[in-house]
């Protein structure tokens, strides 16, 4: 899966996580460390398999339970329409 955030879009990495933009509505999201590590991790080119992987070194954190945030986050920013999927 190759991820991108939609055009207009603007990320900033914060103390907190990441703050992301739009442009064009001023509207703005911030995504908690683990959201951000996940979100990093798709943009940077990798599937959801290394997302979960990066959330279980980082975090004391299961497998599954890595996979079941991983899997709401991606579905949090695309009902959001912040990323696009080619």
């Amino acid at each position: 899966m190759n991820l991108e955030l939609r055009g207009g879009i603007m990320m900033a990495e914060t103390e907190y996580g990441v703050a992301l933009l739009d442009e064009k509505s001023g509207e703005y999201w911030t995504l908690n460390p683990s959201a951000a590590v996940v979100l990093e991790t798709m943009l940077a080119g990798r599937g959801p398999e290394e997302a979960v992987h990066a959330l279980t070194e980082r975090y004391d954190v299961s497998g599954s339970l890595a996979q079941q945030d991983v899997d709401r986050i991606l579905t949090e920013l695309r009902s959001a329409g912040l990323i696009r999927e080619n």
